[in-house]
């Protein structure tokens, strides 16, 4: 029987409503055992369930019970593969029902504004379509068990170093376009059971105190109908939150937050119906919670170590393979070297740290590939617990490889170089990883480097290895997904959901990261990862999209459904993808939407649409794209909403966002005028080009003078006209022209645009 709320509502004090604003430890809800409304808990887990044993820290730090640890969001993107990303959803849900968990908390969806953030490793992409797109399959998988997720950290939440006092000002284009967008196809998709707001500021309000964030945008626009949770310790002003629109506070206040709502309300000073409607919502998830949760719900331990390591397969990605060293042949002597493939980094570090059920490493699984049928050996090369250069490790390593006929080196990022709480200073890997790979390099040309990290690094040493593996934080199958690729039992098919810069300097936030004091200016705008690379022609490392494959591909056949389109259609797109290779493997097809003129600063292309397809050798599919109004919109400030200019737009397809194999142009004509208020300041040009007025902008030109006075063949006088202010018409008409007739025009200019839009 469903839970009548108004009547509960209707029977508790105003002290009771407070506490259930807050929780009652570091996870779970408040009970209120009068009414029999029960607790509820909530863990962390965007890549694998950490709930606390149950004798948990107060801090929430201890040793979690065991549950499957799936690579992080940063490997999981580079899969692109919606589905596999919701059966992991699944996956997680019911792990979350075995252990009597109500909301898991995640993903995390902010954007990737500078490689160095800290916990980029728990974030997919640069991307806002390909990161909600995936976010919002996430939460289909999870909540489809009857768990809920808490879509985190909302928003703005780019960076660790004062990450709970910092101001990040973000004008509202860039916020729209980039910043919100992330999260807002995961909240229209999908509806969350909750969103977590972040630590920062915005724009001079802390997120959790954001009208404009947790109420306007969150649930006028967007229609979230979830609860808002604060981020653990983010809570500045409790009434303030909750007038904005902050649900439950996390952890618990120890009372101290309910006492200021009850004596605000009491005061005057907050609407108790304010208090009912956030209440309201935090019942209307503890019932939910309840009503949905399983009879003696259970999971299999292998199964989900086994989906582990599918999804391990397909979010790595193969940078380089010169010469085809890569896949392996199962036989002669392979030396396997570097620390990491017996002491694998598999996850990161922080509030979604995984105590795996099972784990396995790279060696052994490499031996049990091989078999007997060749020779596999082991050497660390380095200490994972320092940077420093150990001479005897290396030279035990270069005598292995001298001796082998190929090396797998498996080096990367150690934990201690990228966690929650700071963030990174550099995008080197260690000194003594690097010092490796040269000394390797020179008694062995077959070197392969197989790399465990969760964000990127630049490669100074790139000419010493044949080939490069971007295994990012695999996970607990992370070992048998890198033999897998290794020797070919699957082609690889990730590819990189975030840009690799040559240099930390190239990257568009580098004079803005992490900004100064308690400010950091998002001034590169909408240029953000690739849209910033691509525009301003930087060559990257490795671009966004990029991934190769033991196959090959070929794009052909490129349909659009017609050239002419109004903003207010659906654009039906298709292309046809052929494996020419000889393996089987999958292709991740990507569209770009590029606007050929604007108004406005515009990125050289945007992802608008992707899929992963699977084909064997020989194989062709034909793969659908549907565009809305939405994929060709900005947002206009002015307008307060998206806008489509009218004009000519590319379909860009390809392998990567460098790789463009086909396009064509189409036509968008748009259903809305921008508005145009003229007065004494608004330029000739602005009239002269404007459908509406160019008519008239002429006969005024003439009858100004101004006609005869410039040649509009001469470039320069043209130019000075259109950028000349109206004003400008009575100084140069000589008397011919005067204050009145200006604001006569005026008037007439102001009026024509009016009567052709009504």
């Amino acid at each position: 029987m469903k839970t009548d709320i108004p009547q509960l509502l209707s029977q508790m004090t105003l002290e009771e409503k407070a506490s259930l604003c807050s929780g009652l430890d570091f996870w779970n809800t408040q009970p209120i055992e009068r009414l029999n409304i029960p607790s509820v808990m909530m863990t962390d887990g965007p890549h694998g369930l950490r709930k606390q044993g149950e004798e948990a820290d107060h801090l929430g730090l201890n040793d979690s019970v065991p549950a499957t640890c799936f690579p992080s969001a940063a490997g999981m993107a580079s899969s692109w593969n919606r589905d596999l990303i919701r059966q992991v959803g699944e996956a997680l849900g019911q792990e979350s029902q075995a252990e009597n968990v109500a909301v898991l908390l995640g993903p995390g969806t902010n954007i990737k504004r500078s490689p160095l953030c800290g916990r980029n490793f728990e974030y997919f992409s640069e991307d806002p379509y390909l990161s909600s797109e995936l976010a919002a399959h996430h939460i289909q998988g999870v909540q489809s068990q009857g768990v809920g997720t808490s879509l985190k950290h909302f928003a703005a939440n780019n960076q660790e170093e004062r990450r709970m006092s910092v101001d990040a000002i973000v004008d509202e284009r860039t916020l729209r376009e980039i910043y919100l967008a992330s999260f807002e196809g995961a909240v229209k998709q999908s509806q969350p059971w909750s969103v977590m707001c972040s630590y920062n500021k915005l724009n001079g309000t802390y997120t959790g105190e954001n009208e404009f964030l947790l109420t306007k945008v969150l649930r006028e626009e967007w229609g979230f109908e979830g609860f808002v949770v604060s981020d653990w310790g983010a809570v500045n002003e409790r009434v303030d939150g909750l007038r904005a629109g902050l649900e439950l506070e996390m952890p618990a206040n120890n009372g101290i937050g309910d006492a200021k709502i009850v004596k605000a309300v009491q005061e005057g000073q907050l609407d108790e119906k304010i208090v009912d409607r956030a209440v309201t919502r935090v019942l209307e998830f503890i019932f939910k919670a309840v009503e949905q949760r399983q009879q003696d719900p259970s999971y299999d331990a292998d199964e989900h170590h086994a989906l582990a390591r599918k999804i391990g397969q397909e979010s790595m990605v193969l940078l380089k393979n010169e010469d085809q060293l890569l896949p392996l042949a199962k036989q002669g002597k392979i030396a396997v070297i570097g620390e990491f493939a017996q002491n694998p980094r598999y996850q990161g570090g922080g509030s979604s740290h995984v105590n795996p059920t099972q784990l396995d490493k790279a060696f052994d699984e490499i031996v049990k590939h091989v078999g007997d049928q060749g020779h596999v050996s082991y050497a660390a090369g380095y200490d994972l617990d320092s940077d420093d250069i150990k001479e005897e490790l290396v030279q035990e390593a270069v005598q292995l490889a001298a001796q082998a006929e190929v090396v797998v080196l498996f080096t990367g990022l150690p934990d201690r170089y990228e966690s929650e709480g700071y963030d990174r200073t550099h995008l080197h890997i260690p000194q003594n990883h690097q010092y490796l790979i040269e000394e390797l390099a020179k008694v062995q040309p077959n070197l392969i480097v197989v790399l465990s990290n969760g964000s990127p690094v630049v490669m100074p040493w790139i000419g010493h290895a044949k080939a490069i593996l971007e295994g990012y934080l695999g996970g607990q199958a992370f070992g048998g997904a890198v033999a897998d690729l290794l020797f070919g039992e699957v082609s690889p098919s990730g590819k990189l959901a975030e840009t690799f810069p040559m240099q930390l300097s190239d990257n568009p936030s580098f004079l803005n990261f992490p900004g100064e004091q308690d400010r950091v200016e998002y001034r590169e705008g909408i240029f953000v990862g690739y849209r910033y690379y691509d525009t301003k022609q930087i060559k990257p490392l490795f671009p966004f999209g990029y991934g190769l494959s033991y196959t090959s591909f070929e794009y052909s056949d490129l349909v659009v459904d017609r050239e002419q389109y109004s903003d207010q259609d659906q654009v039906k797109v298709s292309v046809k993808i052929t494996n020419t290779g000889q393996v089987a493997g999958k292709e991740i097809v990507q569209l770009y939407v590029k606007d050929n003129e604007s108004i406005v600063m515009r990125p050289e292309k945007e992802l608008k649409g992707f899929s992963k397809v699977h084909l064997q050798a020989g194989e062709s599919q034909t793969v659908h794209f549907t565009l809305d109004k939405r994929s060709f919109a900005y947002y206009n400030v002015e307008l307060a909403d998206w806008h489509v200019e009218s004009g000519t737009f590319e379909i860009l397809v390809g392998s990567s966002s460098r790789d463009i194999r086909v396009q064509q142009s189409i036509n968008v004509q748009s259903s809305v005028e921008l508005p145009l208020t003229i007065d004494r300041n608004t330029t000739m040009g602005d009239i002269t080009t404007h459908p509406k007025t160019e008519q008239l902008a002429k006969e005024l030109l003439e009858r100004s003078g101004m006609g005869q006075l410039f040649d509009a063949s001469d470039d320069m006088m043209s130019a000075m006209v259109k950028g000349m202010p109206l004003r400008a018409m009575v100084n140069f008409g000589q008397g011919k022209y005067t204050e009145e007739m200006l604001a006569q025009d005026i008037e007439k200019l102001n009026q024509a645009f009016v009567s052709t839009t009504s």
